[in-house]
């Protein structure tokens, strides 16, 4: 059984597909706006979502992209465009599989289990942790001796990515690249969210327990040794 996010406008077509992913056991829920989508993603995080391109306030092509930037959850794309180079656009925009409408429950259905065997099979570990710090990844919560940190989207991502490279010196270049998704920019961006997280992780530069600076090469996080 999967947590699976249904995008679909059309009331009769996201009722159908409910109702065939509720009868294979799949806990489902559902949007009919990409806005509206977006903000389940990022707080119910699925297993799946099942988006078409559709929409009213946004085009699924954008709303995908808008998706890749804050999740790596499995997206298969449903659509009635059948055109070889827009389907190839997709899946290089970041969509995992796609659906040409009409299509059949069984279709659905293999092709989601599909998607979820590569998910789980790629997948890291769901928690990290580093002493006290754990880091769901999935929930995009993070906990310090079991108290909730209060995090943007932005400290999140960065305070996962160092974690999960715990005891490993990042650089701020690798930083930028793979948790800005910028090939260049200004240090200083990432010295200001390194300070709000060491801030909330009850720490500074100066008294560090897990963020870590190395001089002229980058930040490491680590496990307080006391």
């Amino acid at each position: 059984m999967a947590t699976v996010l249904v995008v679909e406008d059309d009331e009769y077509v996201r009722s159908a597909i409910i109702q065939e992913l509720s009868r294979r056991q799949h806990a489902v829920r559902s949007a009919g706006r990409a806005l509206d989508a977006l903000r389940e993603i990022t707080q119910h995080p699925p297993d799946a979502v099942i988006l078409d391109l559709g929409l009213p306030d946004l085009d699924g092509s954008e709303a995908l992209k808008m998706v890749r930037s804050v999740s790596s959850v499995p997206v298969i794309v449903a659509t009635a465009r059948d055109n070889e180079a827009e389907i190839v656009r997709l899946l290089e925009a970041g969509a995992d599989d796609y659906l040409v409408k009409p299509f059949s429950g069984d279709h659905l259905n293999a092709r989601l289990d599909a998607v979820l065997r590569r998910a789980r099979a790629a997948s890291p570990p769901q928690i990290v942790r580093v002493g006290e710090l754990a880091v769901d990844l999935n929930r995009r919560e993070a906990t310090v001796g079991g108290t909730p940190l209060t995090l943007t989207r932005r400290e999140f991502d960065l305070l996962a990515y160092l974690a999960a490279r715990a005891d490993r010196v990042v650089s701020r270049k690798e930083l930028l690249t793979e948790v800005w998704q910028q090939s260049y920019g200004d240090d200083q961006t990432i010295d200001v969210h390194l300070s709000w997280l060491r801030r909330k992780l009850g720490e500074s530069a100066s008294a560090p327990r897990y963020l870590h600076t190395v001089r002229g090469v980058g930040v490491m996080l680590v496990a307080p040794s006391s």
